[in-house]
């Protein structure tokens, strides 16, 4: 449904070129969700802003459902941006505005439909975000996950085939966040809107994302399946986004208390389980057919999406004849693995 090629966005300042954007293509189907993932300065905003020619890129393309965003008129480009609604990180609501009429507001733009038709519209968006009980309220007396739901709904107002969200999150409590992002999910699901989503934190990728994306320096370094990238990442920025925070940590806080030392009979390991897989008893057949002893030092089970994982970081010991056939079991399961040198 959408074909980024190619794309590059640079700046001028002082007869010096700056490029934020540099060759950068990917593509996402039909009722994705899409998460592009990057640290600050990546790129990220300027990408998403390129993706409805809010930013105007220096070259490449954006196509969306056969058409080519970089070669239409303004007022196709204008027609065309009905179909992708935005999600702000600052909600952007008129605070003299009540929640109905923010939400109203792009409706009422189009001159499309009548009062009646628009209240009803409003009304479903409400209900749909959980706000109907709020319609009269004004936004200066609303949390900010109440704010963000009225941005989603107005967003959602003109009926778009995609949806942009920038950082739509990150000003928000992990609580309201988790609510969000399941509010996100809900209406992926229910309407079969594209999700676009830039973040910085793996969490949002993890729980909605379909595939992700990861820039770095204004280029896509990573691109895969959601499960994939986190579970199985190949470049080194990604590693650190997944797991600097966690695996690092409990990696120092072994070797600080646990006083591990490798030998060549004892190995340490992240072993990771996705689907059916997390819940078979893999270890102790492995165990009992090889001779092999594991020691868990961590363990994390949870979701990817609706999928869902685990992930352990063992201690295994045994004689190197038992060891190699632990690890010829392993390769015949579902599973991967990785021994930590």
């Amino acid at each position: 449904m959408i074909i980024v090629k190619d794309l590059t966005k640079k700046y001028t300042s002082k007869n010096i070129e700056h490029h934020v954007l540099n060759g950068i293509s990917f593509s996402v189907k039909r009722g994705e969700v899409f998460g592009i993932i990057g640290k600050s300065g990546a790129g990220k905003s300027t990408l998403i802003k390129c993706l409805n020619l809010l930013e105007k890129p220096s070259s490449g393309e954006v196509i969306i459902d056969g058409v080519s965003l970089t070669n239409v008129s303004m007022p196709e480009l204008r027609k065309i941006r009905q179909q992708i609604g935005v999600i702000f990180q600052g909600f952007n609501l008129l605070n003299a505005k009540t929640v109905f009429e923010n939400v109203a507001l792009p409706l009422k733009l189009q001159a499309k439909l009548s009062k009646p038709q628009i209240k009803q519209k409003v009304d479903e968006l409400l209900e749909l975000v959980g706000l109907t009980e709020l319609a009269h309220e004004y936004p200066g007396r609303l949390s900010g996950g109440q704010k963000q739901r009225v941005g989603i709904a107005r967003a959602l107002s003109t009926s778009p085939k995609v949806l942009l969200s920038d950082e739509a999150t990150s000003a928000l409590d992990s609580q309201t966040t988790n609510s969000i992002l399941e509010l996100l999910l809900d209406i992926n699901e229910k309407l079969g809107i594209t999700i676009i989503l830039i973040t910085h934190e793996i969490e949002v990728v993890r729980k909605i994302c379909d595939k992700v994306a990861v820039i770095d320096g204004g280029k896509i370094i990573e691109v895969g399946n959601t499960v994939d990238v986190i579970l199985h990442p190949v470049e080194d920025l990604t590693r650190k986004l997944i797991l600097e925070e966690e695996t690092d940590k409990y990696l120092e806080q072994i070797m600080d208390f646990y006083k591990f030392h490798k030998t060549k009979n004892t190995h340490l390991l992240v072993i990771s389980f996705i689907g059916e897989h997390t819940f078979n008893p893999i270890l102790s057949e492995v165990s009992l057919a090889s001779g092999v002893v594991f020691s868990i030092l961590r363990g994390e089970l949870g979701r990817i999406k609706k999928m869902p994982f685990g992930q352990l970081l063992l201690e295994m010991n045994g004689e190197v004849s038992e060891l190699e056939q632990a690890f010829l079991l392993l390769d015949g399961y579902s599973v991967h693995y990785e021994v930590i040198t």
